[in-house]
């Protein structure tokens, strides 16, 4: 349906009624005079361009000056409106405003309808270009990036005069996208893919979510045209399906949020087309062999709700190892804050679920446009110091590479690696793309080629030239690795490399060149930190002990063990305090809550469920058992949870609420069993189910549940096996004895702050 001014004025007043209507009608009605008789290539009457950006901006909550500029911002161009004769009417601000915008006018697709004898002159000057480029390949790219450079001139030079010029822009190129079908098919294709390198990421770096995804998926459907079919068909086809699922889950999230007297919104978020593509081609999966395509966004009234509502996410659903990330304790650079987390859903499969406030929210769907609204309700101390000092900052670096780079075909490489943080795009001397963090240097994009070329690394050109190992990347820069055979990693390499996998290759180096020297030195360091803490000289001579210790943390042997501790792989507070509690359970029985053993270390010993009435129950986000490192959580009127040490809502708790957290030494009962779980990834095979029950048969583990996924392309399976234990030593010994099946490829424990998954490599 189409907006109208009245459907507009209903938008904004819902949000800001202290917006000056006056103004914005009659913004409207001075557009709608200028562009009259005028048409859009799709037909309609011209001014509905306008008046749909500004439906646009009204639906990120922007300003009153940032909606009247929208009516206004083609009359300038296409109307012979003066920036005086604006000024004049609508004061400086929204003439300013809508100057800014006009100049983001870009040759590549802002182009009118000619006239006939400008239309001979465009295609006499594009047949004259075309032979120019066919004499001389290179002119084209150097005229592409010549543009390219012009263009992100024009957008700096906006933001930083004032950012909400782009914000316009982006509603503007929102509307374009949509109707883009007005335009030849090679000039649709042009405009999407400078949409999708250009005004997506920019809306990224902003923060506004919902245009970057729909910028995204618009592209994509011109990009790639038959892909995007594609995808839409499948996901169309599994509609119905997706949305039981979510209506389910928000169902049980919803009655188990009520029972804990806990107030949120429950939303279905939606998968984007090109999202789930990137997946499948990155990946190299197939559409069936996408499992998360279902997510939830809970919103609540506080932070502290939030890590509740975490707690009570993970209390109904089993938590996915390796997948939460907390960005409220540790926000975006372009101030986006929520929980994030993914869980085995309730038909088994992944459920992504996002936990934000509603200020969260606001500034997650909005980015930099919700700061306006705030400040034009007078409520500037809710937009706070820190984004203004973020924007003013933005705006002095923009100033500072235009005066740096003034006519400089750098310009476009030094903008964009520093505007685009996120990650760097590097070329191959064949023209690959490799991408990379931000930062990377020579030596990263080395590894990510190959292990090998990595080792042997001499010496590095970046265009041609020779350059440190240590220089880091700007977007496009073409790379190129000198090797020689005698060269090899240098240990000063680990200063300044940025990706975690040559990282590992670098100490895997030096990790065995110098095993002997790291066994010496790791056996006395454990000896004198041993000694510090008060563990005994008899368990460092306990080898079957160490050795149990050692193949816990996946080492062969317990020279392998020194070995680590020597190079810094294995920290000695971890080996130090499993030493510890081995000798503990030998000097100490069990007792009940409520009495201190002697020797503890000032831990509180229990036996499972509690006495003198104190419920004690194991959390089920971290799924601890005994033997685990156990922290106790006393709730308001739940009694004592159990947590696993790493367990995410440890670390929120320590720094809000420490005086309710106590250290648990927690010994088991006779007979006593616990739910727990594993995740098996191998190779698939005939024949693998029965080998795994088996192994539990032998060991006398009686099975819960058996969950299965094939990879059919990668012919690799998945399984999720939920067993009862007794310990955290029975549930490491069915590991080590899983480790003997062919084809194994990892193992993990289920339960928020679970070890890094075991490896055959590193475990017999």
């Amino acid at each position: 349906m189409a907006a109208t001014i009245d459907s507009i004025v209903t938008k904004v007043r819902r949000y800001n009624p202290q917006a000056d209507i006056d103004l914005l009608r009659h913004a409207h009605a001075y557009a709608t005079e200028k562009h009259a008789g005028q048409t859009r290539r799709t037909g309609e009457p011209y001014i509905q361009h306008p008046i749909e950006v500004v439906d646009i901006l009204a639906g990120l909550e922007m300003d009153t000056p940032s909606l009247a500029a929208g009516f206004l911002h083609d009359v300038v161009e296409d109307c012979g409106v003066s920036r005086d004769q604006l000024a004049a009417v609508f004061g400086d601000e929204i003439a300013d405003l809508v100057e800014g915008v006009t100049k983001l006018k870009l040759a590549d697709f802002e182009r009118r309808d000619p006239g006939a004898a400008q239309a001979a002159a465009a295609e006499r000057e594009a047949a004259e270009r075309e032979a120019a480029e066919k004499a001389d390949p290179r002119r084209k790219k150097r005229l592409e990036t010549r543009n390219s450079a012009d263009n992100l001139r024009k957008i700096l030079l906006a933001m930083a005069r004032d950012v909400r010029v782009m914000v316009i822009k982006l509603g503007d190129r929102l509307h374009n996208m949509r109707t883009l079908n007005g335009l030849p098919e090679e000039r649709r294709k042009k405009v999407a893919a400078e949409t999708m390198q250009i005004f997506a990421p920019l809306a990224h770096r902003l923060g506004i979510w919902q245009v970057k995804w729909l910028l995204e998926d618009l592209a994509f459907k011109y990009m790639y045209p038959e892909e995007y079919q594609d995808v839409t068909e499948k996901v169309s086809r599994t509609r119905r399906e997706r949305e039981k699922d979510i209506k389910d889950a928000i169902f049980r999230l919803k009655g188990a949020f009520e029972k804990a007297g806990l107030d949120a919104e429950i939303q279905g978020r939606p998968k984007h087309l090109w999202s789930i593509y990137n997946k499948m081609r990155k990946q190299e999966l197939d559409f069936n062999d996408i499992y998360d395509l279902i997510a939830l966004r809970v919103i609540t009234n506080s932070v502290g709700d939030c890590y509740e509502a975490l707690g009570i996410v993970h209390d109904l659903w089993l938590p996915i190892p390796g997948k939460f990330d907390d960005y409220i304790a540790k926000r975006k650079s372009n101030l986006y804050q929520s929980l994030h987390t993914k869980v085995y859903g309730p038909r088994g499969e992944p459920l992504e679920v996002q936990i934000r406030t509603w200020e969260m929210h606001r500034v997650a769907e909005f980015g930099v446009a919700a700061h306006w609204a705030y400040k034009e309700n007078g409520e500037a101390a809710k937009a706070g110091a820190d984004f203004d000092r973020k924007m003013a900052f933005l705006r002095q670096q923009l100033f500072d590479w235009q005066q740096d780079n003034q006519g400089s075909t750098e310009f476009i490489r030094s903008v964009v690696s520093d505007l685009f943080t996120d990650q760097v795009f590097v070329f191959t001397p064949k023209g690959d793309v490799i991408d990379l963090p931000a930062g990377a240097t020579p030596v990263d994009f080395a590894f990510r080629i190959h292990t090998e070329l990595g080792e042997h690394t001499a010496a590095a050109k970046v265009n041609g030239k020779i350059v440190p190992l240590s220089y880091q990347f700007r977007n496009g820069d073409i790379a190129s690795i000198v090797t020689r055979p005698s060269a090899n990693p240098s240990l000063d390499w680990l200063s300044f490399v940025k990706t975690s996998h040559a990282r590992s290759k670098i100490k895997s180096h030096f990790r065995k060149l110098r095993y002997a020297e790291n066994l010496v030195r790791g056996r006395e360091m454990l000896a004198e930190e041993a000694s510090r803490v008060g563990v005994s000289p008899d368990a460092l001579r306990d080898h079957k002990r160490l050795l149990e210790i050692a193949r816990a943390l996946n080492k062969e042997t317990v020279e392998d063990l020194y070995a680590a501790i020597g190079f810094g792989d294995t920290a000695l507070g971890v080996v130090t305090n499993r030493l510890r509690a081995s000798a503990h359970e030998q000097d100490e029985g069990e007792i009940k809550i409520g009495r201190r053993a002697p020797g503890s270390s000032g831990k509180l010993s229990i036996a499972p469920g509690g006495v003198d009435d104190v419920a004690i129950s194991r959390a089920r986000c971290c799924l601890p058992l005994p033997g685990d490192s156990v922290v106790g959580y006393v709730s308001r009127g739940k009694g004592m949870q159990l947590h696993r040490e790493g367990c995410p809502n440890m670390v929120n708790w320590r720094e809000r609420e420490p005086e309710r957290l106590v250290d648990i030494d927690w010994q088991a009962g006779d007979g006593a069993r616990f739910e727990t779980g594993i995740v098996i990834e191998t190779l698939d095979r005939v024949g693998l189910l029965r080998d795994v029950t088996e192994t539990f048969s032998e060991n006398r583990t009686n099975i819960l549940g058996i969950h299965t996924r094939s990879n059919r392309q990668a012919h690799t399976a998945v399984l999720r096996i939920d067993f009862e234990s007794s310990c955290v030593e029975h549930v490491e010994t069915l590991i080590r004895k899983l480790h003997a099946l062919d084809d194994l490829l990892a193992i993990y424990r289920l339960g928020v702050g679970a070890e890094e998954p075991t490896h055959p490599s590193r475990t017999p």
